[in-house]
């Protein structure tokens, strides 16, 4: 389990096919200490796990159900991506929960400088845009975030000057593919209320009567 809250921006610096699969070489110096095999680690908000490392890089593999849902099928060295420890039950929840199971891909489709923030619109699919209401919580690239203006295949979000500067999302560009996780909690109301799940059929009538805020 993750928050969303990102500790270090690392570097992608070596990929190489594994069969249906694929390794990566990341370099992250400044979050190595304590970091060992098999620990769980977000990159650009997808759930993987630690195969190797050295002092200042680490080594994931990706499945293909991995890259089919994710941006990592076009992955090049060089790539800069957001990076999260697994949360351990002592930590504060700043952001919100996120498991680290990417949904889909968005495409950002706009970017605007609003006083020293950034408003950024996405075009989400399907399974995830039925989630989403109006100030609910959205991961991007493995960012918490809040979304705004949720419409019939887009959202927006307003990122703030530490996060822009903390993260990749200062380098996002209109046409980039991003990582998409919905609202862990949404999922389950839908699914323990019966509301036609893979459909999102009775979740804007929730929203509308005040228990999704």
């Amino acid at each position: 389990m993750f928050t969303g809250l990102i500790e270090q921006v690392g570097t992608v610096v070596r990929s190489a096919r594994r069969g249906p699969g694929m390794s990566l070489w990341i370099e992250a110096d400044s979050m190595m200490e304590g970091l060992a095999e098999g620990d769980s680690i977000a990159v650009d908000g997808a759930c993987l796990t630690v195969e190797d490392k050295a002092s200042k890089s680490f080594v994931v593999f990706l499945s293909p159900e991995t890259l089919s849902r994710t941006t990592f099928g076009s992955v090049r060295s060089g790539r800069r991506v957001n990076l999260e420890r697994a949360l351990r039950l002592s930590d504060r929840l700043g952001g919100h929960l996120v498991q680290g199971h990417v949904d889909g891909k968005g495409v950002v489709t706009g970017v605007s400088s609003v006083g020293d923030a950034r408003e950024i619109v996405i075009k989400a699919p399907k399974n995830v845009q039925r989630y989403l209401v109006d100030k609910g919580s959205i991961t991007v690239d493995g960012v918490s975030l809040t979304a705004m203006k949720p419409g019939v295949d887009s959202f927006t979000v307003s990122v703030i000057p530490q996060t822009l500067e903390r993260t990749t999302l200062k380098d996002f560009r209109p046409g980039q593919e991003v990582n998409l996780e919905a609202d862990l909690v949404a999922k389950y109301v839908e699914k323990l209320l019966g509301l036609n799940p893979g459909t999102g059929v009775g979740m804007d009538l929730l929203a509308r009567k005040g228990y999704l805020l």
